[in-house]
């Protein structure tokens, strides 16, 4: 791909790139394309680490302390100095303290000292037995075996030194994240802002829940998939419900979406054959390109920018909405939120428990249901119903078989591509 491609030369002359081809777009030629016009937002707030799962970091991290910032035992037993042990065992020593974790003991230290896991270990004392590995009799320990300096005693700055670099920016926070910013004592930190996606659906036959259908209307599936794929991204979200195909409502609707949104998404109105509505709408207000995607389910695909938003057109049947979200809105909303680097889909081999038709020359996202056997190898059986309008094949599935474009049909023990639905966020 040439660098400095605006959307405005394609739209005016898509022939000035040699392998765009918006009647036959690759699956990862369109990521690629996609990916060229976005460019992450730098808008940044102060939020408490409670808050901050799942949040982009915006600035880097740097450790103020050390952790742990004191040595301290590992575990229950008795602190020693070994350098006053012979060579060889057995060893005695009087126990001549004890120590709770909070406390410390001052002074010179002789004999053993109980100590107990996370306990300060005293100034001279340089090992740590295990409780389990002594013999205790009238305040006497009795050990065989000479430990190594530093066994099972956690040094100062172990986990993290003073002056390191925690976290660069971009990353996004897991749980176990949190408890590390609190070790070091850190309780509010600098993150990106939350994208902002708007969606709708358009289409005179689209019912919202609640209402009763006429013959020919079905039921507003698409929005609800949304939902629950865009809450899995931890966006703001600003549902705007159905729009008819008017118009001047869509215009409207897209106008006042683009202008609090980063990312504008809507199902339906892109196919060949479709009202256009959308299409005559969008090339008004908006510099959108329209594509034919070597996929199934999924063909079309809208993609462009209405003033600063970005905008994605996907297509109606339910299936296709939701495999052209996963391929091509998620890695979208990924980058544009500052994360980096951003989290590829992986893909996992299996073997076929039956066959597959496929025709080459396009890419296939056919859902299967997988598991693993014994040994650890991935199995993968494809279910029956395959069309792009039974949702119901999304719900029963774990995971995407991924044919690629050069395949052709496929027998049972053949080994392909999948992605695990639990991997897809």
């Amino acid at each position: 791909m040439k660098k400095d491609i605006h959307l405005s030369d394609l739209i005016s002359d898509s022939s000035m790139v040699d392998d765009y081809d918006p009647n036959a777009m690759s699956v990862e030629n369109t990521k690629a394309w996609i990916a060229n016009f976005l460019n992450p937002i730098d808008q940044k707030e102060t939020i408490h680490i409670k808050d901050a799962l799942n949040r982009i970091v915006a600035e880097p991290i740097i450790a103020t302390m050390n952790v742990p910032n004191h040595d301290n035992s590992a575990m229950d037993g008795y602190a020693i100095n070994i350098d006053l042990l012979t060579d060889h065992g057995p060893f005695k020593l009087k126990v001549t303290g004890k120590l709770f974790a909070g406390n410390a003991l001052d002074g010179n230290i002789e004999g053993a000292v109980r100590i107990m896991t996370g306990a300060t270990i005293p100034s001279g004392l340089n090992a740590v037995i295990p409780q389990e590995h002594v013999e205790l009799y009238e305040g006497v320990i009795t050990f065989k075996t000479k430990p190594l300096t530093n066994q099972n005693i956690r040094r100062t700055g172990e986990d993290i030194k003073r002056g390191q670099t925690v976290f660069q920016n971009g990353r996004s926070l897991e749980p176990c994240d949190l408890g590390l910013l609190a070790s070091l004592g850190i309780d509010s930190i600098k993150v990106y802002r939350k994208i902002k996606v708007a969606f709708f659906s358009t289409g005179d036959e689209i019912i919202s829940l609640g209402k009763s259908l006429l013959p020919g209307q079905v039921y507003d599936s698409n929005r609800y998939s949304l939902i629950g794929l865009l809450k899995r991204l931890d966006v703001n979200m600003l549902d705007l419900g159905v729009i008819p195909d008017d118009k001047k409502a869509i215009e409207d609707t897209l106008l006042k979406a683009s202008n609090i949104a980063d990312i504008v998404v809507t199902t339906g109105g892109v196919s060949v054959g479709e009202a256009d509505y959308m299409k005559d709408i969008l090339k008004k207000i908006g510099e959108i390109l329209f594509w034919k995607i070597s996929m199934k389910p999924g063909k079309p695909l809208a993609y462009g920018k209405i003033g600063q938003c970005h905008y994605f057109g996907l297509p109606g049947n339910p299936v296709s909405t939701m495999v052209t979200f996963y391929q091509f809105v998620r890695e979208a909303i990924l980058t544009l939120s500052g994360q980096t680097p951003i989290p590829k889909i992986p893909l996992i081999k299996a073997k076929l428990l039956g066959p597959i038709k496929k025709i080459p020359g396009r890419t296939e996202f056919q859902r299967g249901v997988y598991e693993q056997d014994d040994q650890g190898t991935f199995k993968v059986n494809p279910l029956k119903d395959q069309g792009s309008g039974i949702l119901r094949s999304m719900s029963e599935a774990n995971c995407f078989i991924l044919l690629h474009e050069d395949l052709a049909h496929l027998e049972k023990d053949m080994w392909v591509d999948i992605q695990l639905f639990d991997s897809l966020f």
